[in-house]
């Protein structure tokens, strides 16, 4: 069978979290966006414990609420600030692992994503006892990834780097940005939302589409090692233009800089503020290819646009957030099924009369490859633009394929 899953998010107990972030509310809006299995996220966290175990659990490290179902996962940032997703097979395994930490936390009870004051090889050795799965989040984040701090995968994982399995690529890159990295061909890639929000601008961002026997942990984890013809089929995710540190900017005023200016200019913006590397910069300094080398084993990687984006600049609204852009996209949605049907797979015509021409005619641009994306950086989200005829198109002009193109 073929499932979507997003393998990382917060709970409301992380900071800068929603509220609404519930495990009530989670089950609601994932099938809403096309999603089949979600992270927990913040498993070590006593109070988000108790409400995961509300869920029935149909197996071991498996948990079902009404529609949706849930895996074991959470999020910790080491002594270095690296952050590392981890992913349980059950809660024995999780209590193992918290209990080996605890000591080394001063929040473990206060915040769903703890500081560790432990490196990446000691973490990495806990998770290893634990039969816990355990790779970088968001790789290539500036502040608080691993090629932040760290050039190859055994200078942050030492002796346990061959037992990282995975590793999540974040908004600002792809496929074809890690895979100018040799040293991450074997690996397998994730995309994930890291949503705080369950609103459909961000759960389900970015998701895995994978080939396995049921929805299951076990199974989820077969798809990430590529075992008993488990495999990831399909990361879907954000063009990393969109992502909030795609280039090079200015933290504050969110100029940007070329890294050749920036490194002239010793990394201090014109405004008197710090500009922070962005990740397409940094790829290009890790690189040992000048052009991406796929493995055999690399699924497709397909772009996509919150659909909430595209009603909103359909309609002109300030932003994907507007009271309007929720009616029009809880219509679409009511009509047809779900965010990803609706990008990728809805007849036009079927869309057409649910809604208004404004919105057909920007699904209908998105699909075609037409949508401008100005890029982000320094920590501002890129900007999605319809076209015009007299603007440059700056997203792959090949008509965007359905998924089951790739299957």
């Amino acid at each position: 069978m073929i499932i979507n899953v997003d393998l990382h998010i917060h709970s409301r107990f992380s900071g800068a979290t929603s509220q609404a972030m519930t495990i009530e509310t989670l089950a609601k809006e994932a099938p809403r966006k096309g999603i089949d299995v979600v992270a927990t996220g913040d498993c070590l966290h006593s109070d988000w414990q108790g409400e995961i175990k509300q869920c029935e659990e149909i197996e071991e490290g498996t948990f079902l609420y009404e529609e949706t179902r849930f895996v074991l996962t959470t999020e910790v940032e080491d002594k270095n600030r690296v952050h590392h997703l981890l992913l349980f097979p059950s809660f024995s395994s999780v209590e193992d692992f918290k209990e080996r930490i605890a000591k080394f936390s001063p929040n473990i009870e206060t915040d769903g994503r703890p500081n560790v004051n432990l490196n990446g090889q000691e973490l990495a050795e806990i998770a290893k006892d634990v039969d816990a799965l355990i790779g970088p989040a968001h790789a290539f984040t500036p502040w608080t990834a691993m090629y932040a701090y760290h050039d190859s995968l055994s200078s942050c994982y030492g002796e346990l780097a061959d037992y990282v399995s995975f590793i999540e690529l974040g908004l600002s890159a792809d496929s074809n940005y890690a895979d100018r990295i040799s040293e991450l061909h074997r690996l397998t890639f994730l995309t994930n939302s890291d949503a705080h929000s369950p609103h459909p601008v961000r759960l389900a961002r970015e998701f895995n589409r994978m080939k396995v026997k049921d929805a299951s942990y076990g199974e989820i984890k077969k798809a990430i090692l590529r075992r008993g013809g488990n495999r990831v089929v399909l990361n879907v995710g954000l063009p990393p233009q969109e992502g909030k540190y795609n280039e090079s900017a200015c933290i504050s005023c969110y100029k940007h800089y070329t890294l050749e200016e920036a490194i002239k200019r010793k990394w201090k913006c014109v405004c008197g503020k710090r500009i922070k590397k962005g990740v397409k910069d940094r790829i290009n300094e890790l690189a040992d290819l000048s052009l991406p080398k796929h493995p055999e084993h690399r699924p497709p990687y397909v772009h996509i646009i919150p659909l909430a984006e595209i009603i909103a600049k359909a309609l002109g609204q300030s932003s994907a957030f507007t009271k309007t852009v929720t009616k029009r996209w809880n219509e679409l949605i009511d009509a047809l099924g779900d965010e990803v049907t609706i990008l990728i797979d809805a007849d036009l015509e079927d869309i057409s009369r649910v809604t208004v021409p404004a919105i057909s005619e920007a699904i209908e641009a998105f699909r075609e490859g037409k949508v401008i994306i100005h890029p982000g950086g320094g920590g501002k989200y890129g900007v999605i633009e319809l076209p015009s005829a007299d603007k440059k198109i700056i997203l792959k002009g090949e008509r965007q394929r359905t998924l089951t193109d790739f299957l």
